[in-house]
């Protein structure tokens, strides 16, 4: 039987997948699994959610589920994943909920749990909770009554609260800078506007009016054409666009050229060795982030150590080497010294901050890394084992690894959810890459 929680939480198609009875069950096991490694008080849980019609609805669900076993609640309403994970630590509470599918489509939704600080949970507890799911009535702690149900409170002055962590943040005023934000129709719709103009800019916020049916619909991070437009259209300095749940963010300079996570991490990285914040002069990414990235810190004497796909991967790598600096191509960024999880509203401000600090334009700061050519070609395979023992696979690879020497690379990566091995190829030029992606596939296929 296939894991309930997936690499962030419990997701899937709302009220068909992802149904009330099941975020109910959840939520309940959660408390009880969480007040059990933590018998000295009664737990509190803070839930958020982004702005999804099916939110409402799960968000229901969930404190029901909480507080009939035994939790306290307080509801922070609609605001970004990562301003729910830095309020279980500003609240003191023992745990999190956050109601979101992120960046998918708005049919689906999700449940993210976050841990005391605001860490999110190791796949032990997760267990844990799923086990208890599945768990006979009669190993179920009987639910409280009466005083012992949980209690329900909003916290008004949650965005306050974490406006006020962001430019707190952030190291140099904005002021002089004119950015334009793409929220997505999603959680960031309010708090970014906000954090970016009391941090100095001069903001204009495009897809900033949720309806709870339009989220991410052709906007926001996975759809950053408009926002190139509106960035030249405007005359702005730069521009952000947010996923959903704005647990990630990517840019767009002064020109309306994209400006990808790994670009964002080259400035920051460079940025905090400057400060002296930059902690093992380390920066960690995964073993997807392009070569020209691998080139960039080399040239700078900085560190870069890589993780598998995932964001999870790369927080474990942070923690267990007391790094920094982390994130991902797509727009995950971490920063342990301000946050626990991606923050794309940190992210931008801290890029928004060295712009400013430094007088450049972002189009310049991010030239520090000349982003490669990344071919990356799907192949369907019978057996993905066959391929990871395959000879043949391997000599193919060292031969095209050989032939691209230090200007290119080879990287070849089973699906986890499909029999597909997807091989990913960088070269200076981008034919190069693709010749060489496509005789690499077609190895894989001739032994899979």
């Amino acid at each position: 039987m296939a894991r309930l929680f997936g690499t962030d939480g419990v997701r899937g198609l709302a009220n068909s997948e992802l149904t009330p009875e099941l975020a109910l069950s959840v939520a309940a096991a959660a408390a009880r699994v969480l007040a059990a490694h933590d018998r000295s008080h009664r737990p509190v849980a803070v839930v958020g959610r982004d702005p999804r019609a099916s939110g409402e609805m799960l968000e229901a669900a969930v404190v029901a589920g909480l507080t009939s076993a035994g939790a306290d609640v307080v509801r922070v309403g609609v605001l970004p994943t990562p301003a729910v994970a830095f309020l279980v630590g500003d609240l003191d509470a023992d745990f999190g909920v956050v109601i979101s599918a992120s960046h998918n489509p708005m049919p689906d939704n999700g449940l993210k749990l976050f841990g005391e600080g605001g860490h999110k949970l190791p796949d032990s507890i997760e267990d844990e909770i799923e086990a208890l799911l599945g768990a006979d009535v009669t190993q179920v702690p009987p639910r409280p009554t009466g005083s012992e149900i949980g209690r329900v409170r909003d916290a008004a002055d949650a965005l306050d609260r974490y406006v006020a962590h962001l430019v707190a943040a952030t190291p140099h005023s904005l002021a002089g800078l004119k950015v334009v934000v793409d929220c997505a129709n999603g959680a960031a719709s309010v708090a970014a506007p906000e954090a970016y103009r009391k941090a100095g800019a001069e903001v204009v916020a495009i897809h900033a009016e949720p309806d709870g049916l339009n989220i991410n619909d052709g906007c926001g991070s996975t759809h950053p054409e408009q926002l190139q437009a509106a960035v030249v259209e405007h005359g702005a300095d730069l521009g952000i666009a947010h996923d959903g749940d704005a647990d990630r963010c990517l840019a767009v300079d002064g020109e309306g050229n994209l400006v990808d996570g790994d670009q964002i991490m080259a400035v920051l990285a460079l940025d905090m060795a400057e400060r002296g914040e930059l902690t093992h002069t380390t920066l960690v990414a995964t073993v997807m982030s392009n070569l020209g990235l691998h080139l960039a810190m080399k040239e700078h004497d900085i560190a870069l150590r890589t993780a598998a796909v995932g964001d999870r991967y790369v927080l474990e790598e942070l923690r267990a080497g007391g790094f920094a600096l982390g994130g991902e191509q797509s727009g995950h960024v971490v920063l342990p010294a301000h946050a626990t999880t991606g923050d794309g509203l940190l992210t931008a401000l801290r890029l928004m901050s060295r712009a400013a600090a430094t007088g450049k334009p972002v189009a310049e700061l991010a030239a520090v890394m000349e982003r490669l050519p990344q071919v990356l070609v799907n192949v369907r395979v019978a057996d993905k084992a066959a391929v990871a023992a395959s000879e043949a696979v391997r000599e193919a690879v060292d031969a095209v690894t050989s032939e691209l020497g230090e200007e290119g690379r080879v990287l070849l990566r089973p699906s986890g959810t499909e029999q597909l091995v997807r091989v990913m190829v960088e070269a200076k030029a981008e034919a190069t890459a693709q010749a060489a992606a496509d005789r690499l596939a077609g190895v894989v296929a001739a032994v899979a």
